[in-house]
């Protein structure tokens, strides 16, 4: 034995322990891994911002007698009736057959009490949710499941959905084991059998199409509804220019953070840009047409905090919406079923496996044991609370800025603490005014 000391053991950052479990968990089944939820890497995000607020060169506003507004009209460009919302934080489209019924009714509840929007997602309408939301946005998606003639008119504003943050240009999953009754009767699927949605859209074939598609759900809903086109971050400038010039009133920009019911990892996880980097362009081609403002932009993927809505809104965009926090604000991944997460091979905070319906909090599931856990009343109040609490933290920036409106806040007030966020964000990085990649630099 050598009287020498051993090179002591070193791990491989190309080869960590997680990338080592997915290759053996590979090698063991033969098929990829399918998840829920968003991008898990760290990604350049609204936490390597910074407010630049207020003091001899700007002048504050006092938060108890100076009023910042926070509503926001929606739709204003071609709709009889636009949106218009109490604040600018709306809830993103989540399905009834990936949330329970239960769970759809307490994010009518919830946004209804705090004065804003929610959405249906793939499948259609449920009664619970367009009976307990004021306004209900619904979505128009490549499967066409669940759709209803009756129920686009029903809606407050029609969504027609392009792609999605966690997996644009990709479709989604529904697992037999959530395909419930209630759910095969209103997707017309066989109950119990995998579904896979398309990718795309059976009856157009690009943006000339997209203008066709547009002028038809106009006349079923007689000009009334505003239409959203929601597309997932990837060409963000020219996403949203061919958006404007379909005729779309709104357009929705999901982030690679955004979450999804169920779809390969591999998807999740190296498809798409952060939203930080998605926001800016899609603002820079609604000012390059003239349109900043008259099309309003609603931004997602990632959003937590009142201070990422006021980070979101000073880049440009008109709105943002939830879901994975709604998710959180109802119950999911609560630290108090520890025991039960565990008994599910993880831990609160982790589980992503949603597609599996075995959600502890009856929130992820078709199972009526488990989503008869899940009180909606309570939900609801939940969701309202915390939608309260971003609205007040996003006021309380604003005024620190000198806005009296949300709307008023821009990218002069921030700055940014990384060469990437900086580049990507188009602020400058803190302490300096060098904006990486303007001007040749």
């Amino acid at each position: 034995m050598s009287d020498f000391p051993h090179t002591p053991p070193k791990m491989s950052w190309t080869f960590s322990n997680d990338v080592n479990a997915e290759i053996r968990r590979a090698a063991a089944t033969g098929i990829y891994d399918i998840r829920g939820g968003g991008s898990k890497r760290r990604l350049p995000h609204f936490d390597d911002l910074l407010f630049l607020g207020a003091s001899i060169s700007r002048y504050p506003l006092e938060g108890y007698r100076e009023k910042c507004a926070t509503d926001v009209w929606l739709g204003t460009r071609f709709a009889k009736n636009p949106i218009h919302l109490d604040i600018p934080i709306t809830i993103a489209g989540m399905s009834f057959g990936a949330l329970s019924g239960p769970a759809k009714e307490a994010l009518g509840r919830g946004a209804s009490a705090a004065g804003t929007s929610t959405t249906t997602g793939d499948g259609g309408m449920t009664e619970e949710e367009r009976g307990h939301s004021k306004t209900l946005v619904y979505q128009y998606l490549p499967s066409r499941y669940g759709m209803n003639p009756d129920d686009l008119r029903r809606a407050d504003a029609i969504e027609v959905v392009v792609g999605q943050g966690a997996k644009p240009g990709g479709g989604g999953m529904l697992l037999g084991q959530k395909i419930s009754d209630r759910v095969a009767m209103m997707r017309n699927l066989p109950k119990g059998i995998d579904q896979r949605s398309a990718c795309r859209h059976p009856d157009w074939t690009g943006p000339d199409d997209l203008e066709i598609k547009i002028l038809e759900l106009r006349e079923i809903t007689n000009w009334e509804k505003p239409i959203y086109i929601k597309v997932g971050g990837a060409r963000p400038y020219y996403d949203t220019a061919l958006a404007v010039k379909a005729g779309a009133d709104v357009v929705v920009l999901d982030g690679m953070q955004g979450g999804t019911a169920a779809t390969q990892d591999v998807f999740i996880e190296n498809v798409g840009m952060p939203i930080l980097a998605c926001i800016p362009q899609a603002v820079k081609a609604l000012q390059d047409l003239g349109m900043h403002r008259k099309v309003q932009l609603i931004v997602s993927g990632g959003i937590r905090t009142g201070a990422d809505v006021a980070k979101a809104m000073a880049l440009g965009a008109d709105a943002v919406a939830i879901g994975t926090a709604a998710l959180v604000a109802l119950g999911d991944n609560d630290p108090a079923l520890e025991a039960e997460y565990n008994k599910l091979g993880t831990t609160a905070g982790a589980y992503d496996d949603w597609h599996e319906g075995k959600d502890p909090a009856g929130i992820t599931t078709q199972d009526p044991e488990l989503f008869k856990r899940f009180d909606p009343i309570l939900g609801g109040r939940r969701l309202k609370n915390y939608l309260k609490v971003m609205t007040l933290e996003a006021q309380t920036i604003a005024r620190a800025c000198g806005k009296n409106h949300l709307h008023n806040l821009e990218p002069e007030d921030l700055c940014a603490l990384t060469v990437e966020s900086a580049a990507m964000a188009g602020v400058p990085l803190a302490g300096t005014n060098w904006i990486p990649g303007r001007n040749g630099f």
